[in-house]
C-alpha cells in the first residue's frame, strides 16, 4: 500500500518531471494497477491552502483539480480515523508541528503503508525508523 505525500500527487497529476526522474512513477503506476494507492484527506486541504497563498497554480479552478485528481484511476482518499487523528499526536521523537505532515506520517504509520516523498524532514525522521517510506533515486 502505498501512499502520497501531497507534492508527489500533485506532480503525478501533472505529469512534472520530477516524478518520472525520481522512479516513482513505476511503483505508482504498479499500485494503481491493484488499486492499492491512497492520498491523505488532510491533501485536499493542503493544495486548497497552497492555492490560496499563491504557492501553487493550478490548470483549472481548485475545486474542480481537487474533483478530478482525487478521482484519478486506482487512487483512494484515506480519510481521518480516530486512530490517525490520535497518532498524528503521539508521533515519536518529537516530529514537527507541520499538521499536514503529522496527519500524512500519521496516515502511513496507521495503515502500515509506505510514503512516498521528497520532503527531507520525513526522509529523516524515516532513518530513525519511524515511517516507511521510498525515496526518489
Amino acid at each position: 500500500m502505498l501512499i502520497l505525500d501531497t507534492h508527489i500527487w500533485i506532480w503525478a497529476i501533472n505529469g512534472d518531471e520530477k516524478i518520472q526522474k525520481s522512479g516513482f512513477l513505476n511503483q505508482i503506476q504498479k499500485s494503481v494497477k491493484n488499486n492499492n494507492i491512497f492520498i491523505s484527506a488532510i491533501s485536499l486541504w493542503e493544495v486548497a491552502m497552497l492555492v490560496s497563498k499563491g504557492r501553487l497554480k493550478l490548470s483549472e479552478n481548485t475545486l474542480e483539480w481537487i474533483n478530478n485528481a482525487s478521482s484519478a484511476p486506482g487512487l483512494s482518499i484515506q480519510p481521518l480515523t480516530p486512530e490517525i487523528a490520535f497518532e498524528s499526536t503521539i508521533l515519536p521523537d518529537n516530529f514537527h508541528g507541520d499538521p499536514a505532515d503529522r496527519l500524512i506520517v500519521a496516515t502511513t504509520r496507521v495503515l502500515n503503508a509506505t510514503l512516498l516523498t521528497f520532503d527531507q524532514e520525513i526522509i529523516e525522521y524515516s532513518k530513525k525508523g519511524y515511517v516507511n517510506i521510498l525515496t526518489p533515486k
